[in-house]
């Protein structure tokens, strides 16, 4: 009996050694493991929730709150660039600008210089709208100089301007081909020119507003 008795007493020892290590891989110990149990789910549970495909309305719903490409559906960051379709409104809202004088008229023939750039930003789902441009205006028309009238062409020129800053726009003219006007109406059709930039201005306010629809 002292023989099974050896036996049993080794089956208990290896048993137990065993167990402390698997409580070690465990990176427990044998005085303090855990045993761990899966709780069965019974009828009590709640159930899992159904899934649901999505309907038109939830679909607007939810694209409503999105702004931006199809790809960012986060709304991070995005940027695009608009320089063509401002630079085509820009000449497309100037084109044809005239004004009367008291001593002749003036117009907008033509936006020969349109240099600059326009773009979108999205930022955490806000969009931000901005640019900066340089412009020069080729002016025509036709004055009353002494007896006769007389045709007078020009420029003005826009210095830099940007979002927000249309407070501030200056603009420069100059005369060309009026070398045998006298000095005085030069000065004149020089002063009614300048008589522009409100008229500039508010077409370019406009120009913000649609850019910031965009």
């Amino acid at each position: 009996m002292e023989g099974v008795g050896g036996v049993v007493s080794s089956n208990k020892q290896q048993q137990e050694n065993a167990a402390v290590a698997v409580a070690a891989a465990e990176g427990g110990d044998t005085a303090s493991s855990y045993r761990y149990w899966v709780r069965q789910v019974t009828g009590d549970a709640a159930p899992l929730p159904v899934p649901r495909k999505l309907t038109s309305p939830d679909q607007q719903s939810q694209s409503s709150t999105h702004l931006g490409s199809a790809w960012n559906r986060a709304g991070t960051w995005e940027e695009k660039n608009l320089n063509k379709w401002a630079s085509d409104r820009i000449k497309e809202l100037l084109v044809s600008m005239a004004l009367e004088f008291s001593g002749g008229r003036a117009e907008i023939a033509e936006v020969s210089r349109c240099v600059g750039d326009a773009f979108l930003v999205i930022v955490r789902n806000k969009k931000r709208v901005g640019y900066t441009y340089e412009l020069t205006l080729r002016v025509q028309g036709e004055w009353h100089i002494g007896d006769e009238g007389k045709s007078v062409k020009g420029d003005i020129d826009v210095p830099e301007f940007s979002f927000g800053e249309l407070d501030d726009l200056q603009i420069e003219v100059r005369l060309r081909e009026a070398k045998d006007l006298p000095h005085q109406d030069k000065m004149r059709i020089s002063q009614d020119l300048k008589s522009f930039l409100q008229p500039l201005r508010e077409k370019l306010v406009q120009f913000e507003e649609e850019l910031r629809d965009r």
